[in-house]
């Protein structure tokens, strides 16, 4: 079996991008976890990597100042270069513009910290709770141009408990998202998912 090369973009420690290598030392894995790529020289996550023996790459937004084009056409550089087949972003802090997406459709996951549509951009957890919503959770889907609004490809919930705060609702979420990253890249490998075919509920569980 072949594997498909994949590319894991983060900008910190990458909890996610570390289930995504456990997941893919499993022989009936489908992928191989090919380059992991930061924004951030001082990553916690690159290190992680390395020891794993994962090839990693530096592409400093700083560096480019405001010209975000320049930024994507180094970043788009050093993917073709390690030849991948698809993208993860995971934590990756940074918005992509329409070219950069347009160039990945179909081809690049984001990990949302809320059952989308609900909660799109940031501050998920404490939105979900002042909001008073029974049930919360993650969800992985295609990335789009338009920001945490691609087609789902994995979601999963938990209930909301009434003594639930920002951090603890935060750290169950975080174990759905290490859940359900891998069954969707897995399905993304397989070619069970795919952007044209992903209706608004997808893989719901």
């Amino acid at each position: 079996m072949s594997k498909k090369r994949v590319a894991v973009l983060i900008s910190g420690r990458g909890s996610n991008m570390t289930a995504l290598i456990e997941a893919a030392k499993a022989d009936d894995y489908p992928v191989e976890i090919a380059l992991v790529v930061s924004n951030r020289p001082e990553a916690p996550g690159l290190a992680r990597a390395r020891r794993e023996g994962i090839a990693t790459a530096i592409v400093d937004h700083q560096e480019f100042g405001e010209d975000r084009e320049g930024f994507e056409h180094a970043l788009d550089d050093a993917l073709h270069k390690h030849r991948i087949d698809f993208v993860c972003l995971a934590g990756f802090m940074r918005l992509l513009s329409p070219w950069f997406v347009q160039r990945w459709s179909g081809k690049m996951l984001n990990i949302h910290p809320a059952l989308l549509p609900q909660f799109k951009g940031l501050h998920t957890h404490r939105r979900a709770l002042q909001a008073g919503v029974n049930r919360h959770g993650a969800t992985v889907h295609f990335v789009v141009p338009e920001m945490d609004a691609g087609p789902i490809v994995e979601q999963e919930s938990l209930a909301v408990r009434q003594d639930d705060t920002e951090e603890t609702l935060a750290a169950r979420v975080l174990e759905i998202e290490h859940r359900i990253y891998p069954r969707a890249l897995r399905a993304l490998a397989e070619g069970r998912a795919s952007i044209a075919s992903s209706g608004e509920d997808g893989n719901t569980h």
